[in-house]
């Protein structure tokens, strides 16, 4: 289809989505080309509890980041045959016949080696294989040392000739990071067997210039159970900016580890299949006439290599940069694999094999169906693999030299280039996307941190995505401020400065650039992690520092023995320093504006959680009533339960279900009502538990979900308004003087949104969206009819709270406080929640 004709089509389906929204509209379409993530369907699957542990075996001898030659021989632990699997029944490789494949390989071969990446959620293994010619430890060596020169003194690496011979190209393929998107791992396997064991000169001399990474399979827990999230109910190819889950921060470390010219991320199912490059939005912080040359060369390439193995099925592959239009299949947010792996210098592609063998077709379709469906898909695989293979070899020495201009640039701090039309054909204003780099960010210390504790997370954060930060050593001046010894600073001008800018910088308003976006559209941790963090837009930086490898400690007791210790909660590992002390049976106190209050018997467990969370304690003043330890009945989302166990609170999942089967509400202290729990689906007997607990417990809810139980169960006299269905990303706020209001930050997330209106005189107002256009960055459109958009949310209620007509106390948001394991800053915020309405 043409970009005009899709225009169109987009047109067609806004306009229809766009009638007047119910106060509980349902979830639009998904996307004709993706699946659906862990968004707005999160609503609707409360998270239960995982088992926590696998059958083990012997444990494996070695592991990735060694820096010995190749080959490297391990001996791979092999698991128990499982008959569970779900690949078996399409006829792929289940999990556990993995490593017998791999240590059979390695014992033939002296092309490959493997390593232990990492371990997924469920202790199994994560197989880095990687396939080149052999060599000694001194050319290893060398081989590191060129790939750090690269980075580190890229203007230097760009004179070496002997790098730009000798350097072998780094090529990453990823596979199977979506459990139940099976095939790139089979694929991958046929690859590595080839290039592994192939007699041919022309391998042999493949092998001798490059070095090939496979990931075998990204979520192994997904790939046996059949399911496209982690065995933690996340979906790792949306979480790339926080790493959230070990599969992430394995893949993560390939990225950083291996410094890959070009990456393969093998997903499914599109119908013809579908190869990168993207529509625009294009990421404005990336140099992309670094990237669009090759990323559409290969793309084609890969086009024609998958159109020569002469079914129908892919006799039409899709290039959405070329063939859909802005906003279907975009290139924005760094949380996915192939854009997060563009900020470590790769060419990078998402790859969508075409015939669907997963989800209702997986249960219907008969099998031997699914394995033909199979046998397409693997071959897809191995031809884009193959096609990328020897594109890379063809042009390995203008590849290696661009990603040496994508760091000198950076190092440099030399401005993005303007890209002309028609720089690849197709290119036009629709995908200039730009920004202007600030020169530093600081993260100051002492009295102008919001949270010390925040800034730590954060600092240790960029550190671990190889952005580099530095401490001062004395105070110092920029940009008019005075700063203290001990503040952070990430001067811009470093290779990595994308990857800093985009977790950083405020971001985007893209509402008005593309009609529709798949998934969030706006982030920040500078905005939403908790931490003060200070633009130096230009200037010099003459500052003594010295590099940062992990953040200074920040905990400690600053009270005079014999007096109470207070607490505030401006960040989640306060909440779990509390948690952590309640949870040993301490009496503590809270007191009306929410600081917590330790007794002086307790000082050296306040030292020691200090020491533990990195959190401080001042000295008490005021009277403070008693708080206990508060176990939490949730029907929530898995990134819900992640939070709210990270931050130490009893949690019990529940569901409708769970609530039918019966349910002892005896123990617990407050209802979190998110995802899966509707009343009008809840039995007689049900119905009166839950009425019985909510005379007496709190509850706490959040969007679709929650908005329906207030209104369902008559909780607060507060009429909920859904905003547009898929307008997401950071907002300014206001804040109240209220228990879950004061002191929350200036900017919240939204996925989503909600607002509360027709308030009853009982109901106080935590949180309000701003005035004017409250979005700060992100996509958040107005519906056709005029409503659903930032401009009618703005001075709306956007978290009230109050007594129930049951009895018991109630907060309600309509903003995305725990989203993903994401905006960390905001997490304090629900357990003020908590703490105050379970505190009746």
């Amino acid at each position: 289809m043409s970009r005009s004709a899709r225009t169109v089509f987009l047109a067609l389906m806004l306009s229809l989505s766009a009638v007047a929204a119910p106060a509980y509209a349902a979830p639009p379409p998904t996307s004709p080309h993706r699946d659906p993530g862990n968004g707005p369907e999160r609503n609707e699957v409360a998270a239960t509890d995982q088992p926590m542990s696998v059958a083990r075996a012997a444990a494996g001898e070695n592991v990735a980041g060694d820096h010995s030659g190749y080959p490297r021989k391990t001996k791979l632990r092999v698991y128990p045959e499982n008959a569970a699997d779900k690949s078996i029944k399409l006829g792929l490789a289940p999990y556990h016949a993995i490593a017998p494949k791999l240590n059979a390989l390695q014992a033939r071969s002296d092309r490959i080696s493997v390593e232990i990446a990492g371990q997924s959620g469920l202790g199994r293994d994560l197989y880095l294989v990687t396939l080149t010619a052999p060599e000694s430890r001194s050319e290893t060596r060398r081989q590191d040392a060129w790939r750090s020169l690269i980075e580190n003194d890229p203007a230097r690496a760009a004179r070496d000739p002997f790098l730009r011979h000798g350097y072998k190209a780094p090529v990453w393929i990823n596979n199977n990071i979506h459990g139940n998107e099976w095939e790139g791992t089979d694929g991958a396997l046929r690859v590595i067997e080839k290039l592994a064991t192939s007699n041919d000169p022309k391998t042999v001399e493949l092998l001798k210039r490059n070095r090939f990474y496979f990931n075998v399979t990204a979520n192994p827990d997904g790939r046996v159970a059949g399911t496209r999230q982690t065995s933690q109910g996340f979906d790792p190819n949306r979480d790339f900016v926080t790493a959230s889950q070990p599969e992430v921060r394995a893949m993560r470390g390939i990225a950083i580890g291996k410094q890959p010219l070009m990456m393969l991320d093998e997903h499914g199912y599109v119908e013809n299949t579908l190869i990168e490059p993207t529509t625009p939005p294009h990421g404005q912080n990336y140099d992309f006439d670094l990237y669009i040359k090759h990323g559409y060369a290969n793309g084609l390439g890969m086009e024609q290599a998958v159109k020569a193995l002469g079914r129908p099925e892919t006799a039409k592959p899709e290039i959405p940069f070329r063939d859909y239009d802005p906003g279907s299949w975009d290139g924005w947010a760094p949380i996915y694999t192939a854009q997060y792996a563009m900020y470590h210098g790769a060419v990078s592609f998402t790859i969508e094999i075409p015939m669907r063998v997963n989800n209702a077709d997986y249960e219907t379709q008969p099998v031997t169906e699914l394995q033909r469906r199979a046998v397409i898909n693997t071959e897809v695989v191995e031809a884009t693999i193959g096609s990328t293979l020897n594109y890379v070899d063809r042009n390995r020495g203008e590849l290696i030299a661009n990603q040496i201009e994508m760091f000198r640039r950076g190092t440099a701090g030399e401005a993005q280039r303007e890209i002309p039309d028609g720089f690849v054909p197709g290119f036009g204003p629709e995908d200039r996307y730009r920004t202007e780099f600030p020169r530093a960010y600081v993260i100051p210390a002492g009295a102008d941190q919001r949270s010390a504790v925040a800034a730590s997370r954060l600092v240790d954060h960029l550190v671990a995505n190889d952005v580099r930060v530095r401490q001062a050593d004395r105070p110092f001046s920029l940009a008019g401020r005075r700063y203290p010894a001990g503040s952070y600073v990430v001067d811009m001008h470093q290779p990595k400065r994308g990857l800093a800018n985009v977790m950083l910088e405020q971001g985007s308003d893209i509402s008005a650039k593309v009609p529709v976006m798949y998934d969030i559209s706006g982030w920040s941790h500078r905005l939403l992690w908790g931490a003060s963090v200070d633009i130096v837009k230009q200037g010099r930086l003459d500052v003594r520092t010295h590099d940062v490898v992990a953040a200074s400690p920040t905990g400690g007791v600053d009270a005079a023995p014999g007096r109470d210790l207070a607490l505030k909660l401006v960040d989640a590992k306060d909440v779990s320093a509390v948690n952590d002390l309640l949870n040993r049976g301490l009496a503590l106190g809270r007191t009306d504006d929410g600081t917590i209050v330790v007794p002086t018997s307790a000082r050296p467990a306040a030292a020691e959680v200090a020491d533990r969370y990195g959190v401080r304690f001042t000295e008490a003043r005021g009277t403070a009533t008693p708080l206990s330890r508060k176990t939490i009945a949730a029907a929530v989302g898995p990134d819900e339960l992640k939070a709210l166990r990270d931050m130490g609170f009893d949690v019990r999942p529940v569901s409708a279900a769970v609530l039918n089967a019966g349910f002892d509400w005896s123990r617990a202290d407050l209802l979190f009502v998110s995802s899966g729990l509707r009343y009008t689906d809840l039995t007689p007997a049900a119905k009166d538990g839950l009425r019985a607990f909510l005379a007496r417990g709190g509850v706490v809810t959040r969007g679709a979900t929650g908005a329906r139980f207030n209104t369902d169960v008559g909780l607060l006299e507060a009429r909920p308004v859904a905003g547009w269905e898929d307008g997401n990303g950071v907002v300014s706020v206001v804040n109240g003087t209220g228990p879950v209001g004061a002191g929350a930050l200036p900017d919240s997330f939204v996925y989503g949104p909600f607002w509360f209106t027709d308030l009853g005189s009982s109901v106080n107002v935590e949180q309000r969206y701003a005035s004017g256009n409250p979005l700060v960055a992100g996509h958040w459109r107005t519906r056709d009819d005029g409503t659903g958009g930032p401009l009618q949310a703005a001075g709306q209620a956007a978290v009230v709270s109050g007594t129930t007509g049951l009895g018991g106390r109630a907060v309600l948001f309509g903003t995305e406080p725990l989203f993903r394991d994401h905006p960390k800053g905001l997490y304090s915020q629900v357990a003020k929640a908590v703490y105050w309405a379970a505190s009746k």
